[in-house]
C-alpha cells in the first residue's frame, strides 16, 4: 500500500464482523461489510444499529484494506473466493483442523503474494462495538503494512499496537481459546481460583515454547495476543470458550454444550489441531492435550486433572 487506505471491506457480518466494521468507520474509512445473508445482518449484536453509511452487500468486495472475521474453520474457503484487492487482516483466531494451518499460512496458501496481517488480541466484540478502550496487536512481517493498516483502524479508544512477529502472534491468540476452556472447567469442577491461576500460567508456558518452536518469538505471548488474550478469555462468562469450560466443568457433554449453542467455540476444533501441530513440533503441551483428551472423550475430566496434578516435579 503506498496510498493512505480509503476503503475497508470486513468479511463476516458475526459480532466480531460487525465491531470491526463500526470501528472502521469510526477511523474515517468507507466501510462495506459482506454477510452470507445480509437481511439478518445485526443479530449477533443485538442494540447495535450500523451506520448508514456502511454499506452490506452479499457479494464478496475489493477494497483498500480486507478485514476477515469468519471463523478460522471456514477461512480458506472464502478467502480463495475473494476479488483480487488490498492487502488482507485476518481477525480469526485458531489452527485449521486437517491441515494443521495457522491463519495467515492458510491465506498463503489461497492469495499467493497477496500482503496479509494478523489482528489479534483481548477484544470482546460488544465492548469494541460500543467505542470501550481496547488495546488489540496488528502483527505482519511488512512495517509499512503494519503502519498503514494501523492508521486506517486506530482511534484512541481503540489502541492497535505493531508487532513483527505474526507467528507468535497467531500461535497466542490460537492457544488462548483452549487454555480458557481448561480454566473454565477448573471453575466448574470446583478447583478454586488457585488452580485456575496456575493452569494460566502454565498454559503461558506452552504458549511459549510453541510459538518459539514454529519461528515466532517466546516473549511475543507475554504481550497482548498471549498473556492480554489469556486474562480476558480465562476469566470471564462472556467467553464463550471459558462458559463452555464452566459447562464441561459442570459435568455436560462436549456434544451437548455445542448443540446448545448458536455461535462458533472455536477452541474445540483448535484444541485437537493445536496438539498434532506441537507434536510435530517436538513441542509438549500438556495442558492444551489434556482439553482434547477430554473433548474426545478420550479421558475424563477428572482423570485429566489427576494427570496433570502427577506430572513430575521441576524447576519452573
Amino acid at each position: 500500500m503506498t496510498e493512505p487506505v480509503r476503503h475497508v471491506a470486513v468479511i463476516g457480518a458475526g459480532a466480531w464482523g460487525l465491531a470491526l466494521a463500526l470501528q472502521a468507520h469510526r477511523a474515517g474509512a468507507r466501510v462495506t461489510l459482506w454477510a452470507r445473508t445480509p437481511a439478518r445482518v445485526g443479530e449477533r449484536l443485538p442494540g447495535v444499529a450500523l451506520p448508514q453509511a456502511i454499506a452490506v452487500t452479499g457479494a464478496l468486495p475489493a477494497a483498500d484494506l480486507v478485514l476477515l472475521a469468519v471463523p478460522l474453520q471456514h477461512l480458506r474457503g472464502i478467502a480463495a473466493a475473494l476479488p483480487p484487492g488490498g492487502p488482507l487482516v485476518c481477525c480469526a483466531k485458531g489452527i485449521e483442523a486437517g491441515t494443521l494451518a495457522l491463519p495467515l499460512e492458510i491465506l498463503g496458501d489461497v492469495q499467493p503474494g497477496r500482503p496479509a496481517a494478523v489482528l489479534t488480541g483481548p477484544s470482546f466484540a460488544a465492548e469494541v462495538a460500543a467505542g470501550l478502550p481496547t488495546a488489540v496487536v496488528l502483527a505482519a512481517d511488512s512495517e509499512m503494512l503494519r503502519t498503514e493498516a494501523i492508521a486506517a483502524l486506530a482511534t484512541p479508544p481503540f489502541r492497535l499496537y505493531g508487532n513483527d512477529d505474526p507467528v507468535g502472534a497467531q500461535v497466542g491468540g490460537a492457544a488462548k481459546n483452549v487454555v480458557a476452556i481448561a480454566a473454565g472447567a477448573v471453575i466448574g469442577a470446583g478447583l478454586g481460583e488457585n488452580a485456575r491461576a496456575a493452569l494460566i500460567t502454565r498454559g503461558l508456558a506452552e504458549l511459549a515454547r510453541l510459538a518459539a518452536a514454529l519461528g515466532g518469538r517466546a516473549e511475543t505471548v507475554s504481550g497482548l495476543s498471549g498473556m492480554g488474550d489469556l486474562l480476558l478469555t480465562c476469566t470471564s462468562e462472556r467467553s464463550r470458550n471459558y462458559s463452555f469450560g464452566l459447562a464441561l466443568g459442570q459435568g455436560a457433554l462436549p456434544a451437548d454444550i455445542l448443540a446448545a449453542r448458536s455461535v462458533v467455540t472455536e477452541g474445540v476444533p483448535t484444541a485437537p489441531a493445536l496438539v498434532a501441530r506441537a507434536l510435530r513440533a517436538g513441542v509438549a503441551v500438556p495442558v492444551c492435550a489434556a482439553v482434547a483428551g477430554v473433548l474426545a472423550q478420550r479421558i475424563t475430566l477428572a482423570q485429566a486433572i489427576a494427570a496433570l496434578l502427577a506430572r513430575r516435579l521441576r524447576d519452573e
